[in-house]
């Protein structure tokens, strides 16, 4: 790495997902600042990203990491695919759009990890209302004006859903308004990230072009981060790899926003992790840190509950999966913190373990579990970035989760066999009949598919283990710090992105210290390739 194919930056961003993407527009807000954001994928060009029908087709293509995991024992040996985005608005520009804070007590258990109530539902309330333009935003709960669009669906909903949902109000869930407003318990369309019909991004929403002009941010692409240059308890630079070869850039600072599973292995790769781990992928231990890449945690869904439809089932004018009903295992009428969830989907949504009837045919119901006791771990396989990570989730390893699945499978058909879905309902194709405990558990591992929430990795926390501090900065070194879902001390119920949004935006508050007003820039930041 030589001098002159050298770069500096006060901030430099690595991850231009939905972290990196927001902090790179908030810390660029200061035009005081040098901000550099680094991401390893392209700028989004393939129409389907935003057409939000499409969005199951997206994973495999060329922009999608689609990682492997270790077989899995609680899953019949199944290795499972986990798709997550390479390029600018990352996983944002691949998931179901669906925008679920979480339950006030995820949270609270996130502020008894850190000790410090900025990571408790009152404390980050000021950043979700910051990140959205929500339909109910001015009511105190929901933000108004915010880069990120939340939608609440109306005549679009399928009458599948329709259905679904009264059924759900006959078993005792309540009607509520949206899942964001304290109160997850209960049935509702899923709110959605989507603008007059058309996914929004985070890239979408924060990276505008307004944004992308200022002087104080510069973006680079299809820039892969090998691995972070030490000096005692800083970080002096980042040693870089693009299309035109390899440099060093220099950094005041570093924020590590690549997202569960690369920002662990870019420590380990850079002699941050467990010892034995990098001593067996052939890294040198900078410092031992027992618990970089473990915790790893992930929502599982069953797919699925299928039902043969008597009437051919109108293609969504959403994104497939329209509803989603939680509640406490075994009591559809109670409240609290959910522990299950049962979601329609409108579409044979089923695992590559089923065959899937013809679309139009057949219906799904979805069912999982909110907050699995099982924890994973990955690691570097050697030094190199494109040396294999090993990402063992360990599904369904626990007794409880098991348990909860079985309640939840359980509620699925319940809600399945009601007579508000008798106008849908021919019979059911899966899972059939049987009700032997190890039959059940024996479906289950079959049908289980990833829900794409991936986090823990990283997580913040007071005590001694904990990789990051209630400032999100990693306690070994000064000036490194990480934002994204790798931090989350626990799965939030439900999708994780808001939260990842809200973590980010939060970490951004900080630093800042205020919302700044910007005057109109003067500089383009066009992206650049290396």
């Amino acid at each position: 790495m030589t001098a002159e194919r050298s770069l500096a930056a006060d901030t430099v961003i690595v991850g231009g997902g939905s972290a990196g993407a927001l902090l790179a527009a908030r810390l660029s807000e200061d035009p005081s600042r040098n901000v550099l954001l680094i991401e390893a994928g392209r700028e989004p060009a393939d129409p389907d990203i935003w057409n939000p029908a499409a969005w199951p087709a997206l994973q495999g293509r060329s922009y999608d990491c689609d990682y492997r995991t270790e077989p899995q024992a609680g899953t019949g040996g199944r290795v499972h695919r986990w798709a997550r985005g390479k390029l600018v608005g990352g996983s944002s520009c691949l998931h179901a759009m669906g925008y679920m804070r979480g339950h006030p007590a995820d949270f609270a258990a996130w502020a008894e990890a850190t000790g410090d109530e900025r990571w408790s539902w009152e404390g980050l309330l000021p950043a979700f209302r910051a990140n959205e333009d929500h339909p109910l935003g001015g009511d105190g709960i929901h933000g108004a004006g915010g880069p990120m669009p939340v939608y609440l669906p109306a005549d679009e909903v399928s009458p599948v859903a329709r259905a679904f949902i009264e059924a759900g109000a006959a078993l005792g869930l309540p009607r509520i308004p949206d899942h964001n407003g304290g109160t997850m318990i209960g049935v509702t369309p899923n709110a959605l990230n989507i603008r007059n019909g058309r996914r929004v991004t985070a890239a979408d929403a924060w990276l505008t072009a307004a944004v992308r002009r200022r002087g104080s941010l510069r973006i680079l692409t299809e820039t892969q981060v090998v691995r972070l240059a030490l000096d005692g308890g800083r970080v002096r630079g980042l040693e870089v790899v693009g299309p035109a070869g390899a440099r060093t850039i220099a950094a005041d600072e570093v924020i590590l926003c690549a997202g569960a599973l690369e920002s662990p292995a870019l420590l380990m790769r850079s002699g941050l992790g467990p010892e034995a781990v990098l001593a067996a992928a052939n890294v040198r231990c900078r410092v031992d840190m027992p618990d970089v890449g473990r915790n790893l945690q992930d929502h599982l869904l069953g797919a699925g509950n299928l039902y043969a439809a008597r009437r051919p089932v109108p293609p969504s004018r959403l994104q497939h999966s329209e509803s989603m009903a939680y509640m406490p295992a075994g009591d559809f009428a109670g409240t609290g913190q959910p522990e299950i969830v049962v979601g329609c989907g409108v579409a044979p949504i089923v695992s590559e373990r089923f065959k899937a009837p013809a679309a139009g045919s057949a219906y799904s119901l979805l069912f999982g579990v909110t907050h699995p006791t099982s924890r994973g771990s990955i690691r570097i396989s050697g030094p190199a970035p494109d040396d294999r990570l090993i990402i063992d989730p360990a599904y369904l390893q626990t007794g409880e989760d098991r348990r909860l699945f079985r309640q939840a499978l359980a509620a699925a058909r319940a809600l399945g066999h009601r007579d508000e879905l008798a106008g849908w309902r021919e019979r059911e194709l899966l899972p059939g009949d049987f009700t032997d405990t190890a039959a059940i558990d024996g479906f289950i591992a079959e049908a289980a598919i990833t829900h794409h929430h991936p986090c823990g990795t990283c997580r913040m926390g007071s005590d001694g283990q904990a990789v990051v501090d209630a400032d999100l900065r990693l306690k070994a070194i000064d000036n490194l710090f990480v934002v994204d879902a790798s931090v989350m001390p626990s799965l939030t119920t439900g999708p994780i992105h808001a939260a990842v949004l809200a973590i980010a935006e939060a970490f951004a508050e900080r630093r800042s210290g205020r919302r700044q007003v910007v005057s109109e820039p003067t500089w383009s930041a066009a992206p650049e390739k290396l």
